[in-house]
């Protein structure tokens, strides 16, 4: 198959480093439907044994390259605060490395299995946004069936500001958390742990390197601030959440657990799967100046839930959704959230809010799926579930592929339920 074409756009470039041809040294990289082939090369934050310090690295394969010892990068932060610039030519060297065999680079490998995976980095903020219309819709159509999107949806990219202190790496245990929930929406509130915790399939994106206090990112700019993408769980308790986030929103019902995948999937990586055109329908109103851009936004990501009881020897998939669905791209989200002065620090997250899409089967919560409880999701063992169970152990994946390239894949994050007694 001939290599692509180097293909230079405002936001990102084809080049060697997508050649679908391409192979590794590093044999179980080059094994077809390989998560992390060549030509992914995703990073983390990793150690290699238990009494090691936490260094950075690059999956290949089922192996973990520590690239602080190869090529200097001391951490994530560092990586992140880089100008695209240097980020693409990082990458180019690392493709490179790990396309020309030397005995020596065997020794800066570690078996995935054995790794231990972080954070990716400190996470300075977390901003969570609302940008699928189909879900903002079916949640509107459950609480205002008359007036499902308010008026605002398709001129502003809707968020709030999430907890950075409740951000946990994928196969942390979550506890359920308490809080005040009602059975009269009138009230009054008693104090009990959460009888509806859901889950939420988002996709978080990591910015670098930021800008000053005051300056906004222009749109033009934005996909320059982003340097990759991970998995993201954005955990909710429906009750709790039903009665405090009037008229501030979200608050306890979110601020609790937030999980997201150690795998940080580079922009550079994902430069394949751009869609072209703009995602939104010709008939909606466009974006305003400052969230407009020539270059197109959208990706190619399909995204999926799994589930699995206490009772069940595997999991069973919920839904698979795809991230092109979104109405809001990431680039916008970036220049909205800076429009007012806002600074974006290397490291800062943002979630992208629930990924759903137009079928049933694209819903990416349980709030979605049961339809707030009504219709309950038959397991394969027997059970039912409104919404999540003590036990329950859910399980995002994601992964892009497209005609001339290597498919690639963003892991998975992990993360099940729990009471204290």
């Amino acid at each position: 198959m001939p290599v692509p074409r180097v293909r230079e756009t405002g936001s990102g470039m084809l080049d060697q480093t997508h050649d679908p041809s391409l192979r590794s040294w590093v044999e179980s990289a080059n094994q077809p439907g390989a998560d992390f082939p060549i030509q992914n090369l995703p990073f983390a934050t990793f150690r290699p044994t238990e009494e090691a310090n936490p260094t950075l690295g690059v999956a290949i394969g089922d192996q973990v390259l520590d690239v602080s010892e190869a090529f200097g990068i001391d951490s994530m932060e560092t990586l992140m605060a880089m100008p695209r610039a240097k980020r693409v030519e990082l990458r180019r060297r690392i493709s490179g490395f790990l396309a020309r065999h030397s005995s020596a680079a065997e020794t800066l490998l570690t078996p995935m299995d054995s790794a231990e995976l972080l954070l990716p980095c400190e996470i300075r903020d977390y901003t969570d946004f609302y940008a699928s219309i189909h879900h903002a819709t079916n949640v509107g159509r459950m609480f205002r069936p008359d007036q499902p999107l308010l008026p605002n949806y398709k001129w502003v990219p809707v968020g709030y500001h999430g907890r950075a202190s409740s951000v946990v790496v994928s196969g942390t245990p979550v506890r359920r958390p308490w809080g005040q929930t009602v059975e009269n929406p009138a009230g009054p509130p008693v104090y009990s742990p959460t009888r509806r915790l859901d889950y939420e399939l988002e996709l978080g994106a990591f910015a670098g390197p930021g800008n000053a206090p005051g300056e906004p990112i222009l749109m033009d700019e934005a996909a320059d601030h982003l340097v990759g993408v991970c998995l993201l769980n954005d955990w909710s308790a429906r009750d709790i959440q039903a009665w405090e986030y009037q008229p501030l929103g979200p608050f306890l019902s979110k601020s609790f657990a937030t999980s997201i995948s150690p795998w940080v999937v580079t922009m550079e990586a994902l430069e394949p799967f751009r869609c072209p055109g703009d995602p939104r329908p010709d008939s909606d109103p466009q974006p305003l100046p400052h969230l407009t851009c020539a270059e197109p936004g959208a990706f190619d990501i399909t995204l999926e839930v799994w589930l699995r009881s206490a009772r069940m020897e595997a999991p069973m998939r919920v839904s698979r959704g795809n991230f092109r669905s979104m109405y809001w791209t990431l680039a916008q989200m970036v220049a909205h959230h800076t429009s007012n002065g806002c600074p974006l620090r290397a490291g800062s997250l943002i979630g992208s809010g629930t990924v759903s899409g137009p079928e049933k089967g694209n819903r990416g919560c349980l709030l979605e799926m049961t339809w707030r409880g009504t219709e309950p999701l038959e397991l394969p063992s027997g059970e039912v579930r409104q919404f999540l169970e003590d036990g329950d152990e859910v399980t995002l994946r994601g992964w892009c592929e497209a005609p001339g390239f290597r498919r690639i894949g963003l892991g998975e994050c992990r993360g099940a339920c729990f009471s204290l007694p």
